[in-house]
């Protein structure tokens, strides 16, 4: 079973950077879109960052500027490069292969805080 494994996460001060990743097993990876996700404690899962198969970019109005998202299909990972870091971007974050059926990883825990 394909499965994704989030890494990359930790605790970062204020205006601090962190690159995480996301690594799938299996073969299927490049022709799915891929996005990275955010839920905070109290708080609904949000989409932060999202990237095509061939590499067009979107991202949520909170992290445009700070947050990169990227890809490597041939190590089949994705990477999100959050920089200027804030204490309302602590959460727990999972990427995802949009409409892959793949489930839900076990996310890693970012936190930001002095």
């Amino acid at each position: 079973q394909v499965q994704l494994v989030e890494s990359g996460g930790g605790l970062v001060q204020p205006g601090g950077s962190l690159r995480l990743s996301c690594a799938a097993s299996g073969s299927i990876f490049s022709t799915y879109a891929a996005g990275w996700y955010r839920q905070a404690p109290g708080k609904q899962r949000e989409l932060v960052a999202a990237i095509t198969s061939g590499g067009i970019t979107n991202y949520a109005d909170s992290v445009k500027g700070r947050f990169t998202i990227s890809r490597d299909n041939a190590k089949k990972t994705v990477y999100l490069q959050m920089n200027s870091l804030k204490p309302e971007d602590t959460a727990v974050y999972y990427c995802k292969l949009m409409n892959s059926g793949i489930p839900w990883g076990q996310g890693t825990q970012v936190t930001v805080s002095s």
